[in-house]
């Protein structure tokens, strides 16, 4: 059970980035988090109601706050990458973000099988691999550094949604989006008022996709921190971190973009060390 909710964390996650991708290049990133996480926190309140989750203990709280804020910012970053350089490539340099916890496992004392090493190695590999063209500096290097920078803080994240959901899984979710909300809805309200009036006059027809993202995003929350509340951190991590596969495979579904026989490679190592880890 624990890998099955990692591996849907990283399906759910991929769809999201892949939807704040696209919308990105219509509006300011800023905007399409701050719509987005709206919607996420009406779900999860909902899901907090039905399951009595409001009576766990209040040591969530911190952690949901770090990892409200520390989300926030990455997705925001994260965006604006998506929308500056090729989806495909940028998206699996988001993957390192699992090296944040996979450390704080491995500090834990937790320790994988050697075939489940192996495993999380030859994944590590593939998601290198994958952005392996955008060191070419194709798009240029700022893509390249937003996307590391938006890594770091997405690791933080993930962190923090481990540690608050050792307390609620769902009031982590909950705290994460009221205090991303409360943070970023003045600016966001800001940067609507500056929008032109076209760009303006566009944001009710892409309300539900805005939404879609919420949805996606506070469900692949929530299945990651279920999932590191099952488990070891350091599998969860590991197969938490392959968002950017389906992120990337979309954009070449969808979008038609061209990947490179380097990311074909890097996609066969994931999914071959994904067996090995799963199977360890």
């Amino acid at each position: 059970m624990t890998a099955l909710l990692a591996l849907l964390s990283s399906i759910l996650w991929g769809s999201s980035d892949f939807l704040g991708g696209m919308l990105s290049k219509r509006l300011p990133p800023f905007l399409v988090v701050a719509i987005s996480q709206v919607a996420g926190l009406i779900a999860i309140v909902g899901v907090a109601l039905t399951t009595g989750a409001w009576q766990a203990p209040t040591g969530y709280l911190p952690w949901a706050v770090i990892a409200g804020w520390s989300g926030a910012a990455g997705m925001v970053i994260f965006y604006r990458a998506l929308a500056t350089g090729t989806m495909g490539v940028v998206a699996p340099i988001s993957g390192l973000s699992g090296v944040v916890p996979l450390l704080a496992g491995l500090f834990a004392g937790e320790r994988f099988t050697p075939a489940a090493a192996v495993g999380a190695a030859a994944i590590g590999v593939g998601v290198l691999l994958a952005s392996g063209p955008e060191l070419h500096a194709e798009a240029g290097w700022r893509p390249l550094i937003l996307a590391l920078v938006a890594a770091l803080l997405f690791g933080v994240t993930l962190l923090a949604i481990a540690r608050g959901s050792e307390y609620s899984a769902v009031m982590t979710m909950v705290g994460m989006r009221v205090s991303q909300i409360v943070v970023f809805a003045p600016v966001a309200l800001v940067i609507y008022r500056r929008l032109r009036a076209p760009d303006r006059a566009s944001i009710p027809g892409l309300l539900p996709l805005i939404a879609a993202i919420g949805l996606l995003d506070v469900g692949a929350n929530l299945t990651y921190g279920l999932s590191a509340d099952l488990g070891p951190l350091v599998v969860v991590a590991v197969l938490g971190s392959l968002y950017p596969v389906v992120t990337a495979v979309l954009a070449a579904v969808v979008l038609r973009e061209r990947l490179r026989g380097i990311q074909y490679a890097g996609v066969a190592a994931a999914i071959g060390g994904l067996m090995l880890l799963t199977l360890g």
